[in-house]
């Protein structure tokens, strides 16, 4: 284990980097080429670049729980804890500081999360459940290509539908539905892929080389796709669409590879609080989108103040937050 915390603290860190450069860039993304076409596809790039960041956090819960180590009940604990905190710091921050009906939100609380973000703590939960009853097998790296292949493309739901003249092709219907198979695929792979002897670091960099490829089909798709719909459409954002899935692997392999010698100090800091700092982030940039605090006019200077305020109020509320949590239930 302690030669894989380097690569997971790393890979961690980064994930935490990237959700808040996913939320960062959302409006320029969705509001379109009214914002201007250079500044459109900058921010559509970066966003593509972050889209990664969930799986990662499913294939790190993965690799730490689908081995002989399986979740316990503190782990069940810690995530309803979580939920319920961060919820209640939304539903502060909606009352005090939004229009929103916070009445709407309680009375939705078990279908929806209060604030959008919080998902993910849902979606983490059936990860848990999975893991006593799951221990990942050696495989070999023929094997997970195979299963990339079907499941993440062949027969993704998500995958571009294809068609030749009336014969349909593309997707495969192999009965596949909803998001959780796929996070549960994540979960898999994250742990398969740890244990897997996956070569040196050239092997690593030709798996950065395939996330970058990766990266840019899903910014030329989405572009693409909004040429064709007239508006914005998250068709290649999807985290279980087949790009996401195909650079999120990549993205695992080249960081175990090539980023396990050492854990940079910024890297370090970002991992250990990674979890109070998703927890905040998303309340401080839809504060400053909603009061006029951005400066969207020049996209150059509003995304990376945006990105680096939204950092760093949230790591000193999470070191804040550690202070008082010295059992880290929620932080």
């Amino acid at each position: 284990m302690s030669q894989k915390i380097g690569w997971i603290d790393n890979l961690r860190a980064l994930a935490c980097l990237m959700v808040i450069m996913i939320h960062t860039t959302t409006w320029y993304v969705t509001t379109g080429m009214s914002v201007g076409e250079h500044s459109w596809d900058m921010s559509n790039l970066l966003n593509s670049a972050s889209r990664v960041c969930v799986p990662i956090f499913f294939m790190i819960s993965g690799y730490l729980f689908f081995g002989e180590r399986s979740a316990q009940a503190r782990h069940f604990a810690r995530v309803v804890l979580c939920l319920l905190f961060y919820s209640a710091v939304a539903l502060v921050y909606i009352t005090l500081l939004t229009p929103i009906n916070e009445s709407k939100s309680l009375a939705h609380l078990l279908q929806k999360p209060v604030f959008y973000h919080l998902w993910f703590f849902f979606a983490i939960i059936v990860i848990y459940l999975f893991s006593p009853l799951i221990q990942v097998k050696p495989v070999r790296a023929r094997y997970l290509a195979v299963v990339t292949l079907v499941l993440a493309i062949v027969a993704n739901p998500n995958t571009v539908d294809g068609s030749i003249a009336r014969f349909h092709w593309l997707p495969i219907n192999l009965y596949i539905s909803g998001d959780t198979i796929y996070y549960l695929l994540y979960a898999l792979f994250g742990r398969a892929i740890g244990m897997m002897a996956t070569g040196g670091r050239r092997t690593g960099w030709l798996a950065g080389l395939v996330f970058a490829a990766c990266v840019a089909a899903i910014a030329f798709g989405t572009k693409r796709q909004f040429a064709i719909n007239g508006a914005f459409a998250d068709t290649w954002y999807l985290y279980c669409g087949p790009a996401v899935f195909i650079a999120a692997v990549s993205l695992l392999v080249l960081f175990k590879n090539c980023c396990n010698d050492r854990v940079p100090a910024f890297m370090a800091l970002i991992s250990r609080n990674s979890l109070p700092i998703y927890g905040f982030h998303a309340l401080f940039i839809h504060f400053m989108r909603t009061h006029d605090l951005d400066n969207t006019d020049r996209p150059w200077l509003d995304i990376p103040l945006i990105f680096s305020i939204t950092l760093g109020g949230s790591l000193l509320l999470a070191i804040g937050l550690k202070k008082i949590d010295t059992r880290g239930w929620v932080s």
